[in-house]
């Protein structure tokens, strides 16, 4: 008689109370699951990431612009609000002048922010110069750039009344800074 390597083990063949000590330990396993199952109050769920808390554009009227308009009034002829920096907070840009009886006064152009621990919003950037003696039009604040036409004089014998030079740029904030240039596809006059 030849021997094998493995020898026959007597529990090897199956027997009508296998199956039934089998099907009775799974009754078990799963009467035991569902009875344990976690409360549902407590049970970890991913679930949306809260939104960052609304903060409030700057209002012109809560800052001192740096305008020297002597006896008249600051005029806020154009404002848009958007965020620029990518801090989440929108800043206010501002198109502004003196409030003159006569001519075209010069046009500046301020950024306005609100920082997390002043109560008051400040200027932050001068984009235009009052002394650039520039009018602005089609002024606007997308996509993080503040876009506008200035409209200027190429000398200081130039009348007031008829600027002859007009500029179409652009300002995005770069590297800690507001930086100027000409919006593709467009040609200075």
């Amino acid at each position: 008689m030849q021997q094998t390597a493995v020898p026959e083990l007597a529990h090897a063949h199956t027997r009508p109370i296998h199956w039934l000590a089998t099907a009775t330990a799974l009754a078990g396993v799963v009467a035991l699951s569902s009875a344990l199952q976690p409360d549902a109050a407590r049970a970890a769920q991913p679930g949306p990431k809260p939104a960052p808390a609304v903060v409030a554009a700057p209002d012109p009227a809560d800052v001192d612009l740096p305008l020297d308009c002597g006896p008249v009034d600051v005029v806020v002829k154009e404002r848009a609000s958007g965020d620029l920096d990518g801090d989440h907070r929108p800043e206010t840009v501002v198109v502004v002048h003196c409030d003159a009886a006569m001519g075209t006064p010069p046009d500046a152009v301020y950024v306005l922010t609100r920082s997390t621990d002043a109560a008051r919003p400040r200027v932050v950037a001068t984009l235009v110069a009052p002394k650039d003696r520039n009018t602005v039009t089609d002024f606007a604040v997308r996509d993080g750039a503040v876009t506008a036409t200035l409209h200027g004089y190429s000398s200081r014998k130039v009348p007031n009344c008829c600027p002859d030079v007009t500029d179409d740029v652009e300002w995005q904030w770069r590297d800690g800074a507001f930086v100027r240039s000409t919006p593709a596809g467009t040609r200075s006059v």
